[in-house]
């Protein structure tokens, strides 16, 4: 039991390694594009002592965050279930167990694009060959605040739930999200 707690703890740091890294690394893009993006300052006379003009850089977490909220006031997901395979025996409670399945599709759905995905794959190569492939994906994460747009049938068989977040929720949920993973290393 403590190795699997140390070998958890350990890949948490891994992971928060790879965060600041990824971090650091985008806010040394924004420094760059700052600094090459800067006009030359006008000369002064001689003696003047040289200023230096402060580059404006946006936070690490601002700067991986903006480009997807600053170009959408909300984002939307949309969730899908088929009637017929629910597990029930009367069609009416197969229609309202679509539905839930559906609403439940749509909040994975807006969990991946506010938190993203954690993706493991494996392949295994025997002769140069690629023997198997495999791929698993894992979304975790908190949503609050969603507004349900519409739960609409598509087609016989099948219903279609669309949810909505605001974009100065999902900044919420990121930078709580954020807070949480650093207070997970301490």
């Amino acid at each position: 039991m403590r190795y699997l707690i140390q070998k958890s703890t350990a890949l948490r740091l891994a992971r928060f390694g790879s965060l600041l890294t990824l971090m650091g690394a985008l806010t040394a893009c924004q420094t760059m594009q700052a600094m090459m993006g800067t006009p030359e300052p006008e000369k002064k006379a001689e003696g003047a002592a040289p200023t230096v003009e402060p580059i404006p850089v946006r936070s690490a977490r601002a700067s991986m965050i903006a480009p997807i909220v600053e170009t959408r006031e909300t984002i939307t997901a949309t969730g899908y279930a088929v009637v017929s395979i629910q597990n029930h025996k009367t069609p009416a409670q197969k229609r309202l167990l679509a539905i839930r399945a559906s609403k439940l599709d749509a909040y994975r759905a807006l969990t991946e694009q506010v938190y993203g995905q954690h993706l493991d794959a494996t392949t295994t190569v025997a002769d140069m060959t690629v023997m198997s492939d495999t791929f698993r994906t894992r979304v975790e994460g908190v949503i609050y605040g969603a507004v349900l747009v519409s739960i609409t049938p598509a087609g016989d068989d099948t219903y279609e739930t669309t949810l909505s977040l605001d974009a100065r929720v999902v900044d919420d949920l990121r930078a709580l999200y954020l807070g949480q993973l650093a207070s997970n290393i301490r």
